[in-house]
């Protein structure tokens, strides 16, 4: 039988970090597949995700051309991206970018389980 379940992406380098979500997701039958690196992400951005999660703490990244490759597709995901809370300009890059939902790291933490659902 062919699985239908939603398909997220993560992009993270932090193991620990990642497999808090990742185990969060398979408790509500979702699978999250981890990206450690962009070039990663852009190859899982070809399975068409529901939803796309980005770590804005990850080695640099250019969020605006994240955005535009995933707002690219031909069914735009869900973007969800956190980030620490002291780096304000980098969580304000990602509204900017176009970022469903942007969130302190600690208030990403509380809210895992409703935004995965979502």
């Amino acid at each position: 039988m062919e699985s239908h379940e939603p398909l997220g992406v993560l992009l993270c380098d932090d193991l620990i970090f990642s497999s808090k979500i990742t185990a969060t997701a398979r408790a509500h039958d979702l699978t999250v597949r981890v990206a450690w690196t962009v070039d990663a992400l852009t190859t899982l951005l070809q399975q068409r995700p529901t939803a796309v999660i980005l770590e804005l703490d990850h080695s640099p990244f250019d969020i605006a051309a994240i955005m535009a490759q995933i707002q690219s597709l031909t069914s735009v995901p869900r973007v969800i991206a956190y980030g620490s809370h002291v780096d304000v300009e980098r969580l304000k890059q990602a509204r900017r970018s176009g970022c469903d939902v942007v969130l302190p790291r600690s208030q990403f933490v509380e809210r895992l389980e409703s935004e995965l659902k979502e």
